[in-house]
């Protein structure tokens, strides 16, 4: 039974999100539904997935599926999040080879983008009140974190000053790993 609840949830995933972050409201929204993990755990798991090389949408559905149903829980779980895009893909590329040249198509993914980065905001927002701030409203501040993102705000913004492409994303990411190892772990 946690397979087929495990294949459904995330092949909802894999149906009705755009892009990787954009999907992170609607995992989270299967994940608490089916209370497979609490809140503190998911945010734990966004930053492992963030952190992990790989689309965040598949690094959680692995991770999701890994604790509810082993390895086939995180075979089931990937498989079906990234099958609506396969199928998706494979139509799109036999049927329509010439589909960006149509401007009503092109309009259509124009409006779009600004869908996702309202989503991505909105979970920064998030993110930020719930591991930072303490909740909505704010609770108690979290001044190690805030402070761990001044800091490496201050070095990604700082490092576009000083060289010509800025600082790598990789690069930034194991930094925040470290220092948050250092901060948290130590």
């Amino acid at each position: 039974m946690i397979y087929l609840e495990l294949f459904l949830a995330f092949l909802k995933v894999g149906c009705f999100s755009f892009g990787g972050y954009a999907a992170i409201p609607i995992v989270r929204e299967s994940v608490l539904a089916h209370a497979w993990m609490d809140e503190a755990r998911f945010a734990d798991l966004i930053a492992l997935s963030e952190s992990s090389p790989g689309p965040i949408m598949v690094n959680l559905a692995t991770y999701v599926g890994s604790v509810q149903g082993g390895f086939l829980g995180a075979l089931i779980a990937t498989a079906a999040v990234v099958l609506p895009a396969f199928v998706i893909v494979l139509i799109l590329m036999k049927i329509m080879k010439n589909a960006l040249k149509n401007k009503g198509l092109q309009a259509s993914v124009d409006a779009i983008k600004p869908c996702v980065v309202g989503l991505i905001f909105a979970t920064g927002v998030y993110m930020l009140f719930k591991n930072i701030l303490g909740g909505f409203p704010p609770q108690a501040v979290d001044f190690k974190a805030l402070g761990l993102c001044a800091v490496l705000a201050l070095i990604y913004f700082g490092a576009k000053k000083i060289f010509k492409n800025g600082i790598s994303p990789i690069l930034l990411i194991f930094l925040s790993a470290a220092a948050g190892v250092l901060l948290y772990g130590v």
